[in-house]
């Protein structure tokens, strides 16, 4: 039987399965080929398969049955996916949480997902402790006496959180579970649940106040993970590098793409030029996935880039404008530089850039819909098909839309049509060939170096401060990051408030990425018969910042 015969037998066994199946079948195929590596761990197939059993046996110890919630709040890490692959041979829906929330955000998805356990680690140097957190955002944690069966006002589903590392009065250290897990029999991974149950709970901000949980199945990850390694032709001999964090489908689909290939993937536990530039040399990645220019440019700036070989990378992919991209595929002239258009909520893809594209066409647009997958765009007033070129609202349906919001019915239909397409929010375009050009947003939502961001959740937490009357949230473009916050204040009668007492009371209390980077105090708003004219704000930041840093 030749290889391409293998592969024919392994798609046809993995394509119509669910998760853990992938990694049953990635391991009988290729056992001792490695797996991943984050950090200084590896893991062949046969090892994440057999470690992610024993992760499965110990949430049974924990009582998790099918549909259960458990939350994830680590960094990238080996443990991460054994947790997440253990999760998933139950049928156990996984919840990746922000290591950037703060506490009231912390707090919102563990009351929200009705977590009945929580994975944590203390294991992550220099940014944050997962402890302390996690007492800020469930009072009485440290006060609790049985770490098996917790019992905590608010939180009444949550019964553990399991810590991988120094533990706290509150907490399960890993070793008690694993002393308790051992007398049970492991779990049969050959009866994992098929591929439409529920794998992921992906919180993702959009014109909500909070954060709001996508349920995505196997079948809808898995799918666009082989319709992207069918796109690209992604073999056994690749290795893809990517450095996005696990509790953003990015960091997550293409890992799983590995799996789906038994290729080899290799994660960072956080961006560090550094050590991205050791994991070029030493593995020789034939996909560079940054994706973000926070993370491109930082690379590119690096005094090593010059000194590095990049010639085994065949694809960088890139989201960025046209001007970026061009600077970017000048740095990597070896490389095809591809572009994407994806949501949360269609698992991160639905457009990919043709290898074969053109190159105006890969800096231009985000390439055509991937197999699977069908893109329209409508007049968001008549929601009537627009004609070629024409700007309208962003429709998509295919194999990677999620399954509903999660305790928000009525938000999901309203958010599909009665064909079945998703309603994204996003400005864009078709070319000819049914190429997506994408022009900005409808919904008033920012896009803050890859990170999602509500302009409505950080309105919310400004007006909390005693002297704000009213807030309003823009977006300003930004080099690095994409876009920033821009925050527009009215103050109460007679209070005093500076701009660096507004960040400081922000700073600690919601992740970095939402403080807004600009502050101005306003005494009127621009209006229309009724609202706030946003743009108008947009246009007035950008102009006075224009005017600031203009050359001279």
């Amino acid at each position: 039987m030749n290889g391409d015969e293998i592969e024919d037998r392994y798609f046809a066994c993995v394509n119509p399965q669910g998760y853990a199946a992938v990694l049953c079948s990635a391991a009988r195929w290729r056992p001792d080929a490695r797996a991943l590596i984050i950090g200084d761990e590896c893991r062949t197939y046969a090892q994440l398969l057999a470690r992610g059993t024993e992760r499965a046996r110990e949430l049974k110890v924990l009582g998790f049955k099918f549909g259960d919630r458990l939350g994830i709040l680590m960094p990238n890490s080996v443990a991460f996916v054994e947790v997440l692959i253990g999760a998933a041979i139950l049928g156990v829906i996984a919840v990746p949480m922000n290591t950037r929330f703060k506490s009231a955000e912390t707090a919102h998805l563990v009351a929200d997902a009705r977590m009945t356990a929580i994975y944590t680690t203390d294991r992550i140097e220099n940014v944050v402790d997962f402890r302390d957190l996690l007492e800020a955002s469930l009072p009485g944690l440290g006060a609790q006496t049985d770490p098996f069966n917790l019992k905590l006002e608010g939180f009444p589903e949550l019964r553990s959180i399991v810590m991988l590392g120094q533990s706290r009065p509150g907490f399960l250290d890993e070793q008690s579970l694993h002393e308790r897990a051992v007398a049970y029999a492991l779990p049969n991974v050959e009866n994992a649940p098929p591929a439409d149950a529920p794998l992921l709970l992906l919180y993702t901000s959009g014109t909500t106040a909070n954060p709001k949980g996508c349920i995505i199945s196997s079948r809808a990850l898995i799918g666009t993970a082989l319709s992207l390694a069918d796109r690209y032709g992604i073999t056994t001999n690749d290795v893809w590098w990517c450095p996005l964090p696990m509790f953003h489908m990015g960091g997550l689909l293409f890992m799983s793409l590995m799996f789906t290939r038994a290729g080899f993937y290799v994660g960072m536990k956080h961006p560090d030029p550094d050590e991205a530039f050791d994991l070029v040399e030493k593995f020789k990645p034939t996909i560079f996935y940054s994706l973000f220019p926070p993370i491109t440019l930082g690379v590119m700036d690096h005094p090593r880039f010059s000194q590095t070989n990049f010639d085994s990378v065949r694809y960088v992919f890139s989201v960025a404008t046209a001007d970026v991209q061009r600077k970017i595929q000048a740095a990597f002239p070896a490389a095809i530089l591809c572009s994407a258009f994806g949501l949360t909520e269609t698992c991160g893809a639905v457009t990919f850039s043709l290898p074969d594209d053109s190159f105006e066409d890969r800096i231009g647009t985000c390439g055509p819909a991937l197999p699977g997958w069908d893109v329209r765009v409508v007049d968001p007033d008549t929601r009537e098909t627009v004609s070629i070129g024409a700007h309208g609202e962003i429709e998509a349906k295919g194999i990677g839309l999620f399954d509903g919001y999660l305790n928000d019915p009525q938000l999901t239909a309203k958010q599909f049509t009665t064909d079945g397409y998703f309603k994204t929010g996003d400005i864009g375009s078709l070319d000819d060939n049914r190429r997506l050009r994408f022009h900005g947003r409808f919904k008033d939502q920012l896009k803050v170096g890859g990170e999602n961001v509500s302009a409505l959740e950080v309105e919310s937490f400004l007006s909390s401060h005693p002297a704000v009357k009213q807030a309003q949230v823009v977006g300003v473009p930004d080099d690095r990051f994409g876009e920033v916050p821009a925050a527009f204040i009215e103050l109460m009668s007679e209070a005093e408030l500076t701009e660096s007492e507004l960040i400081d009371y922000c700073n600690g209390r919601i992740a970095r990425f939402k403080i807004p980077r600009h502050v101005r105090i306003v005494d009127e708003w621009p209006m229309s018969a009724t609202k706030i004219m946003k743009n108008k704000l947009r246009e007035r930041i950008a102009e006075e910042l224009a005017l600031k840093f203009r050359p001279t």
